[in-house]
């Protein structure tokens, strides 16, 4: 029967998954990840977002463009300064830049969260449990949400 639960813990993590967590100053072994989903909030709920969707600023006005700049993408740290072109190249496998994304005074949190489905145990004796970690990426913090038993 699974237990609700909204308890911070704290997740050390291998390889992105969890590999240990610190529930009531125990500490859980992972021994397998049974299931890894993420879940967004109602993002069309926030202020920013429906301001968006109106068309309005919060100020009043409606012509968001004129609030907005267009920066440039940063030259890549490998590529000499002067030899650098207008928009840097990027190295193998350095992460692809938002180009000619808008900075803004709004931005929109979804209220995603990171779900994983683990087995995990207290101890060597202890019969191990599935448990359900949640990492809640606008607060930056873990949680235990269920234990099945």
């Amino acid at each position: 029967m699974p237990r609700r639960h909204d308890d911070p813990v704290e997740v050390r993590r291998r390889d992105d998954a969890p590999d240990q967590f610190l529930w009531r100053n125990r500490l859980y072994q992972v021994r397998d990840v049974l299931g890894h989903w993420f879940e967004s909030g109602a993002w069309w709920r926030s202020a920013p977002s429906s301001a968006l969707i109106d068309g309005e600023d919060g100020g009043g006005t409606t012509d968001q463009r004129a609030d907005l700049a267009v920066a440039p993408v940063p030259a890549s740290p490998s590529v000499p300064i002067p030899a650098s072109p207008k928009w840097g190249q990027r190295a193998w496998g350095e992460p692809a830049p938002d180009v000619g994304a808008s900075a803004g005074p709004m931005t929109l949190d979804d209220g995603e969260r990171e779900f994983w489905r683990v087995e995990a145990r207290a101890g060597r004796l202890a019969a191990p449990g599935v448990y359900d970690l949640c990492f809640d990426w606008s607060a930056n913090r873990w949680q235990l949400v269920q234990v099945m038993d």
